[in-house]
């Protein structure tokens, strides 16, 4: 489903790997922030990515694009040493390490983690803006614009439960949580009463099964127990692949993520 994503597929077209930075650039710590920089900025620009985005469970970007790429592991001394025109980094980072940044005088960017298609499309325009690219930040805001505009959700609601790795469930009030929403699907952990992120006892899901279970591989031991609970239950649960690449982060990510959950609805009776 990555395949997806063409505005970032087109812009990599061709990519050679880095070679080292003698200096400037611009240097990305946060693996989100990395898709969102290879869809706004010619891949000459980037000095570095996060190590994140070489990792098949954390990446939000197809791995052989990730590895044409220098990364860091987000050290301040890695950093400096590149002499980046700009460093994009997450919300999260230490306190020490941001006043070593400051210390060294580098232009800073600082992203969250946002929570909302909305909260999603505005940081690819702050981004956008930071790097010179505001003409190609307002491109990919209307392609998840054009997306969400093109589901049909439907009047009912199946509930659906997507868990993001092993038995870490998606909850309620998350980005995750609203495509699921917009997608035509009710989210059953927020039913259950699970916020943002948890875990479920197997009991709690067959006392109340979803009608679909989302997962981003084949779920290993605790999905294969799940399995046997629930067809021992009786209940009638449909399970999917939903690719981790969709789940880490939102930004380009969201058309195809949002493609995938309608192609699953669609599964569901109107």
């Amino acid at each position: 489903m990555i395949r997806a994503i063409l505005p970032l597929l087109l812009v990599l077209g061709g990519c050679a790997p880095s070679a080292p930075s003698a200096g400037g650039g611009i240097v990305s710590t946060n693996p989100c922030a990395d898709q969102m920089l290879l869809a706004l900025v010619p891949p000459e620009r980037i000095a570095a990515i996060s190590h994140y985005s070489q990792d098949p469970g954390a990446t939000s970007i197809p791995l052989d694009v990730a590895r044409r790429f220098r990364t860091t592991t987000g050290t301040a001394e890695e950093v400096i040493a590149l002499q980046p025109e700009l460093v994009v980094a997450s919300s999260f980072t230490p306190p020490a390490t941001r006043a070593a940044y400051e210390r060294a005088g580098l232009k800073m960017l600082y992203l969250d983690s946002p929570v909302t298609i909305a909260g999603s499309k505005a940081q690819i325009v702050e981004l956008a803006k930071a790097v010179g690219a505001a003409p190609r930040g307002a491109e990919l805001v209307a392609q998840i614009d054009a997306a969400v505009a093109a589901v049909r959700p439907g009047r009912a609601r199946p509930a659906a439960l997507l868990f993001i790795a092993g038995d870490l469930v998606n909850g309620g009030g998350t980005l995750l949580d609203e495509m699921l929403i917009t997608a035509g699907f009710r989210d059953a952990a927020a039913d259950y009463g699970l916020m943002s992120t948890g875990t479920l006892p197997v009991e709690t899901i067959v006392s109340r099964p979803p009608a679909v279970i989302l997962i981003p591989d084949g779920g290993g031991r605790t999905a294969a127990l799940r399995r046997r609970v629930l067809k021992t239950s009786g209940a009638t649960v449909v399970e999917r692949i939903f690719p981790r690449s969709l789940i880490n982060c939102g930004g380009p990510t969201i058309p195809a993520a949002l493609a995938r959950l309608t192609e699953i609805r669609g599964e569901f009776a109107r």
